[in-house]
């Protein structure tokens, strides 16, 4: 296995992550109702992928009780950020103002968002002005 799948999950793999990052080591049975919450999707099929990710080294599984439980082996910001580095490349020729001029513009931010992006960005500038 190489680190690069690793950090690579399809697109049902991040959303099987998503919920395990979100709600902690989990069985296939309460991964399964999460996707169902979204669309139909099969136990099997489920437990099919999520074996597939443990042996690619994405889930550790805990066989210890008669349902297994599973937890990901991979960190959470540190896949996302991965996965978004080579998105902006791949998407925005590594424009990050491009992504987020495209992203303001097809999604309507809350006033509270505008506000937490105007931080951020104030606190970017304070960092760089004390690098100066």
């Amino acid at each position: 296995m190489s680190l690069k799948s690793k950090y690579n999950p399809t697109e049902t793999e991040l959303e099987i992550l998503q919920f395990l990052w979100e709600h902690g080591p989990s069985t296939v049975k309460f991964i399964n109702e999460k996707q169902n919450e979204e669309k139909e999707v099969g136990y099997t099929t489920s437990l099919k992928i999520m074996q597939i990710m443990a042996e690619k080294g994405m889930l550790e599984v805990n066989k210890e009780n008669r349902q297994h439980i599973y937890t990901p082996t991979i960190d959470e910001n540190e896949t996302k950020s991965r996965l978004l580095d080579g998105f902006l490349k791949k998407t925005f020729s590594g424009s990050a103002s491009k992504l987020v001029m495209q992203t303001l513009g097809n999604h309507k931010p809350s006033k509270k968002e505008l506000n937490e992006i105007k931080d951020l960005i104030n606190k970017i500038e304070n960092q760089q002005d004390k690098a100066n």
